[in-house]
């Protein structure tokens, strides 16, 4: 069978969190990177691989998949074995609800179409101000549901999207020190050898200036 190709961007967070969840999972793939500063998602190439123009897109057992936490959803059917969610049924729709707390509240108000609308006079102000505002929302809610990692004491899905997240409120000087339990949870999840060997500078695609 053929190796699975993910198209992705090396700063993508959500190409991020599907590369951490390829390495939490052993599954070796190939990349295909796609430059979105050069406008490669544009093109009539990749618009027919993705028609919204975004990454990441996977391609994987003859299926071509969108969207980032639909494709986590599909490797955790599909590859059970270093599992991304719980298995009791209350403990999963947590770490489904942060997740989406991330992925649809937080990171597309952000991302690189709705800055480049913004312009660049004010695109680093309206990154801070809504990663700001939805960590502190955030926050509020990991008061109830983290232990060691955003749900509890096992690395879930929650955990993939929150760490891409982080590293964008980085890039935008959000003040972290305000933000003590994403910080600790961060900080806990980074020296994990998953989310070490996904992170953007160790990407074949990154610039050789941002190499770690």
């Amino acid at each position: 069978m053929a190796k699975p190709v993910l198209y992705s961007y090396f700063r993508s967070s959500c190409s991020w969190r599907v590369r951490i969840a390829l390495a939490l999972k052993g599954i070796e793939y190939e990349t295909s990177a796609v430059n979105l500063l050069k406008g490669d998602q544009l093109g009539d190439q990749y618009s027919g691989t993705n028609p919204m123009q975004q990454v990441p897109t996977l391609d994987i057992d003859g299926v071509r998949l969108t969207q980032s936490l639909a494709i986590l959803e599909y490797l955790e059917e599909t590859r059970p074995d270093a599992p991304i969610l719980p298995k009791d049924p209350a403990k999963r729709a947590v770490v489904r609800q942060v997740s989406e707390v991330i992925a649809s509240g937080i990171q597309p108000i952000q991302n690189l179409s709705v800055l480049k609308y913004v312009g660049d006079e004010k695109k680093a102000e309206w990154g801070n101000y809504w990663i700001d505002k939805g960590f502190q929302s955030l926050e509020k809610i990991l008061e109830t549901t983290a232990g060691k990692y955003c749900v509890g004491d096992e690395v879930s899905m929650a955990d993939l999207c929150i760490v891409p997240q982080v590293y964008n409120a980085n890039r935008f000087k959000v003040d972290m020190s305000k933000f003590p339990i994403i910080t600790r949870i961060n900080d806990t999840l980074s020296k994990l050898d998953a989310f070490v060997q996904s992170h953007p500078s160790k990407q074949p695609d990154c610039p050789d200036d941002l190499r770690q």
